[in-house]
């Protein structure tokens, strides 16, 4: 039960939810906590806020208040390698990494309980790298009270199955690069896409472990393949040779050496012409010419799944073409932004 009392007949009364005061471009938070005894000294502060009146909480049995809702809401969604934060503020709960990997929402659940109306979570997109500490997603109820019922049956759809919130770790893979091209294997031009791979690489914790040049030639390519995964890689990587001239052999070189499972062409730009396939439990990424020239391909949306130990396939590629489309914009902001979203 509520009831509503005159902000000047509130001095001694308690604050039953947290009150929050914003001042343009300066601050946007909690200007009294719940439990807050008013005291006279801060009833021209609430006016000042709007408040006139406070509530009177009397909760029945059958009723949740919001800060005791979010945290059994944030508890149910938040699945492996997703932390809450410390208390609810302002009625919400933070649901933030608790490592750096590849931010996984169930879509499907997560829609379904928002459906419910009363209840909210918002996350960030899924497939989404990030940072240990980093918010990804919060969850609160919407009204101040509710019936405890809409709380229960929302947590049970948050915590039916496979997670809703969930962030994944990268394996430390020991790539092996394949660097293919007449020009660059006799010299004529610099590679320069070693250094490039080797930084993304690094980026996401792994190892290059060989890095070998090959001519426009299948039987090379395949042998260089062979040889890398001998020296212990467990990764391999291809560049170049992904397009449609004739001395573009990578593709049959990859599936000489042994690729299965081989998937080429995404709806992503840029990245059109990339592949991805196995070599028993090897992934093999081949990235066309554009991976060398554009800061953020397909390649950096397909990476990281492929860290987590996902199998990437027609279908995968498939829904890629909703927010495949980067903008290239003149200062690159990603993953801040709608590619690959």
């Amino acid at each position: 039960m509520k009831r509503t009392v005159p902000v000047d007949d509130a001095v001694g009364m308690v604050l039953p939810h947290d009150i929050t005061e914003i001042v343009k471009d300066k601050f946007k938070g909690r200007a009294f906590k719940k439990g807050h005894i008013i005291r006279e000294e801060d009833v021209e502060h609430l006016k000042r806020l709007g408040k006139e009146h406070i509530y009177v909480l009397q909760l029945g049995p059958e009723e949740i208040h919001e800060n005791e809702a979010a945290e059994i809401l944030a508890n149910a969604l938040a699945g492996p390698g997703a932390v809450l934060s410390s208390e609810p503020v302002e009625g919400k709960i933070a649901i933030n990494a608790g490592c750096d990997g590849l931010l996984k929402i169930n879509k499907e659940a997560l829609n379904q309980f928002n459906l419910l109306g009363e209840v909210m979570c918002a996350t960030l997109h899924t497939n989404t790298p990030v940072k240990k500490g980093e918010n990804i997603a919060a969850t609160r109820l919407i009204p101040l009270v509710s019936k405890r019922a809409i709380v229960e049956q929302a947590a049970a759809i948050a915590d039916d199955g496979k997670p809703v919130v969930e962030v994944k770790e990268l394996r430390r893979a020991r790539a092996g690069l394949i660097i293919t091209g007449n020009e660059v294997f006799h010299g004529k031009i610099k590679d320069k896409f070693e250094n490039v791979l080797r930084q993304k690489l690094a980026e996401l914790g792994s190892d290059v472990i060989s890095v070998i040049f090959a001519p426009d030639d299948i039987d090379m390519i395949a042998d260089a393949i062979t040889k890398s995964i001998d020296n212990g890689a467990d990764l391999i990587i291809t560049s170049g040779g992904m397009s449609v001239d004739p001395d573009d052999v990578t593709r049959m070189g990859i599936a000489k050496a042994g690729a299965t499972d081989c998937f080429y062409g995404t709806p992503v730009l840029p990245g059109a012409m990339f592949l991805s396939g196995r070599i028993g439990d090897i992934p093999v990424l081949g990235l066309p010419a554009c991976g060398m020239f554009h800061n953020i391909t397909v390649f950096d949306l397909i990476l990281p799944r492929i860290l987590t130990g996902e199998t990437i396939g027609r279908e995968e590629f498939a829904e890629m073409g909703h927010g495949g489309l980067c903008r290239n914009c003149k200062r690159c902001q990603y993953p801040v932004c709608n590619f690959g979203k």
